[in-house]
C-alpha cells in the first residue's frame, strides 16, 4: 500500500488473477474493487482475501442486476456483509443493501438498457453514494452523457476500468485524499464523500483500449449466455437458489 497520503482505486473490475494483480501495481494502484458477474459474495471475498497484500488491497463486491432481463438496473455494492442475489427488484436491492449499510454506487449512468438513468438517481438519491462519471465502455455519446449527470447534480463522482479484460486493468482509476487500507475504509470514503478526483489514461492506446472492452460487450449480452448461465436456475447467484434460503423470493423476478 502507497505511503502516499491518497490511495489510486480503480473502482470496478471484473478479472482478477496473478497477472491482474501485476498490472494493477505496476499502474501505480493501490485498491481494486472486485466484482465479477453471477459469482457468490464468499468465493469474491475469497478470491479478494487471497490476491490482496501489503502493496494492493483487492475489496470484494457486487455488481446487482435487478429487474428483468430485458429491463436491467446495475448497482453496484461495496461493504456487503450478507449475500444479494442478482435479478430482483430494484426496491428490494435497495432495501437490503440500505438493511446492510453498504455503499451504494451507480454504475455507468444511462448506458444502453443496463442502468440507472436520470429519474431513477434521483428517486434512489438518498441510498445512493456515488455515481460513475468515466469508464472504458462509455464512448462518445455515453460518456459526455455519464459526465453531465454527474456534474449537473452534484453527484460525488467515481471512475473504474470496468475491466473485463486484463489490459484494461487501471486505465481509470480514482484518486481518494485519503489512505483506504481496508475495506472498511473504502465504504466509509464512499459513504462520507470524501474529495476524490477520476483520472484516466489518455491518447490512442487507451482509445484502442476502449474500442476493445465495448466490443466485448456483444458476448457479455447475448441472450444464449443469460440462458444458459442463468435463466436456466444454474447460477449461484440466482434468487431462488438454495444458498438464499427463500429471503428473496418476494422481490425475485424469475
Amino acid at each position: 500500500m502507497s505511503d502516499s497520503e491518497g490511495s489510486r482505486v480503480d473502482m470496478h473490475v471484473k478479472v482478477l488473477d496473478d497477472g491482474v494483480v501485476e498490472r494493477a501495481k505496476s499502474r501505480g494502484l493501490d485498491v481494486l474493487v472486485y466484482a465479477p458477474h453471477f459469482v457468490r459474495l464468499p468465493e469474491i471475498r475469497r478470491r479478494a482475501e487471497a490476491y490482496s497484500d501489503d502493496e494492493l488491497l483487492v475489496v470484494p463486491a457486487r455488481e446487482i442486476f435487478t429487474g428483468d432481463w430485458r429491463n436491467r438496473r446495475h448497482v453496484l455494492a461495496i461493504g456487503l456483509d450478507e449475500p444479494v442475489p442478482d435479478f430482483i427488484t430494484i426496491d428490494g436491492a435497495m432495501a437490503e443493501l440500505t438493511r446492510q449499510d453498504a455503499a451504494v454506487l451507480a454504475p455507468h449512468p444511462e448506458f444502453l438498457n443496463v442502468s440507472l438513468d436520470e429519474h431513477e438517481l434521483q428517486t434512489w438519491g438518498d441510498e445512493i453514494d456515488a455515481v460513475e462519471a468515466y469508464n472504458p465502455k462509455l464512448l462518445l455519446k455515453w460518456a459526455d452523457r455519464a459526465r453531465e449527470i454527474v456534474e449537473r447534480d452534484g453527484w460525488a463522482p467515481f471512475g473504474s476500468s470496468y475491466a473485463h479484460l486484463s489490459q484494461s486493468i487501471g486505465e481509470v482509476w480514482t484518486e481518494f485524499d485519503q489512505v483506504l487500507d481496508t475495506e472498511a475504509a473504502l465504504v466509509s470514503a464512499l459513504k462520507d464523500g470524501v474529495s476524490r478526483q477520476v483520472r484516466r489514461e489518455r491518447g490512442l492506446r487507451h482509445q484502442l483500449r476502449c474500442v476493445v472492452e465495448f466490443a466485448h460487450l456483444g458476448y457479455e449480452n447475448s441472450w444464449s449466455k443469460m440462458d444458459r448461465l442463468f435463466l436456466q436456475g444454474t447460477e449461484p447467484t440466482h434468487p431462488r437458489h438454495i444458498a438464499y434460503e427463500g429471503r428473496f423470493d418476494d422481490v425475485a423476478v424469475y
